[in-house]
């Protein structure tokens, strides 16, 4: 499958602060790409540099397998879709009339903005002020300013901010179908399980470096799953200085791999511990970033 956007040595500095330091990015095409990374680790700054809003410092961005430099910059944008940081929108004209701005500047036809609107579900608050819009209404009108140019890439920051669920569940529902129709989409949040629900592909972040990037089986195969013991008498199990946490029927333990675990079975069942079961926790998307990050916080 071709790359949509690779970045080779992206670097971004603020004086003697890096924000993004040597990222190697490869999206797919026809995939949702989910961009994760705690507050501060360089996701904004990363996506306006592919929107060539932000000169890089060093490195290389190729996007739609052109460079992005001020030559090729006004021809791949033509083919790519955006949302980052605030709704776009002139708050004293209708939902109607900004579409037209975007309509007229863009070149593009009535029908393609009429699809945009219906794919947003915006079509019957055209005619109110924009002031007026609640902050989610807001997100749709630029995800539909976005889709409008009917783009190859989307690239989306939190677009789903503001949204109740429902509004959520049915962004989830556009991007995935977008992706399976061939658009490439990328997109960043702070809600980790909606990102485990649509994107196909992950990238992490963490202080400016990317520590993983690939599939969701690839991101949990890194993890190991906590460990679940099941036992009547787990006060005997601690005294033997088993490094776990009580929990209700038993006790729980991290960080223990196949050897790991079958040594801990043998050293319970010699210490005359009774054993019910022994599992596997399924962990979250939340849980495995949590660790990568190094508890570093929420996006």
């Amino acid at each position: 499958m071709d790359d949509i956007i690779t970045t080779h040595r992206l670097t971004k500095t603020y004086g003697s602060r890096t924000v993004v330091d040597d990222l190697d990015l490869r999206v797919p095409q026809g995939c949702v790409y989910g961009f994760l990374g705690p507050n501060g680790s360089g996701k904004s700054t990363t996506m306006k540099m592919l929107l060539s809003l932000a000169r890089p410092s060093r490195g290389e961005i190729t996007v739609l397998g052109r460079p992005m430099n001020r030559t090729t910059r006004a021809g791949i944008l033509r083919e790519v879709g955006s949302l980052i940081e605030a709704p776009p929108g002139y708050g004293h004209l209708t939902g109607r009339e900004n579409m037209e701005i975007v309509r007229r500047m863009l070149g593009l036809t009535g029908g393609q903005v009429s699809r945009a609107v219906a794919t947003v579900r915006l079509q019957g608050h055209m005619d109110k002020p924009v002031r007026e819009y609640s902050l989610g209404m807001k997100q749709r009108l630029g995800i539909a300013m976005a889709l409008a140019r009917e783009p190859r890439l989307l690239v989306l920051d939190e677009p789903t901010n503001g949204l109740d669920p429902a509004g959520i569940e049915e962004i989830r529902e556009l991007l995935v179908s977008l992706a399976g129709n061939g658009v490439t989409v990328m997109v960043s949040s702070h809600l980790l399980d909606e990102i485990d629900r649509m994107a196909s592909v992950l990238g992490i972040l963490s202080r400016g470096r990317l520590i993983f990037q690939g599939t969701r089986a690839e991101l949990f195969a890194r993890s190991t799953p906590d460990l679940l013991v099941d036992t009547p008498e787990p006060e005997r199990a601690l005294a033997l200085g088993i490094p776990a946490v009580r929990t209700e029927g038993g006790l729980r333990l991290s960080g223990f791999g196949d050897e790991d675990t079958a040594a801990l079975v043998r050293r319970l069942v010699g210490g005359d511990v009774p054993i019910h079961g022994v599992r596997r926790v399924r962990r979250s998307l939340e849980e495995v970033f949590m660790d990568l990050t190094g508890r570093e916080g929420l996006l």
